[in-house]
């Protein structure tokens, strides 16, 4: 009997299981695609790589950097340190 319900569970299991969809690209032709298209870095838009080009020039252009509220920075910075806490001592 104990054979039997393995034979028909083997029988029932599809045979390539494992194997990705046919409409998914390999990671290999993935790796060699030049990308053509960003997003923003200020509202994560998409942008043409023309557009991206252009965005980081007017933002490398620019005097100073944007201003940050106070207690952000200081919230930024304690867990800049929680972090380095953390990698330090990981208990």
């Amino acid at each position: 009997m104990d054979k039997l319900i393995i034979i028909t569970f083997l029988l029932w299991v599809e045979v390539a299981m494992a194997l990705p969809p046919p409409e998914d690209i390999p990671e290999e032709i993935l790796r060699t695609e030049i990308i053509t298209e960003g997003r923003s870095p200020i509202d994560n838009k998409p942008l043409t790589a023309a557009e991206y080009a252009e965005l980081e020039a007017e933002l490398a252009q620019r005097e100073f950097s944007p201003e940050i509220n106070p207690k952000l920075q200081e919230l930024i910075f304690l867990l800049r340190i929680r972090k380095l806490f953390n990698d330090i001592n990981p208990f």
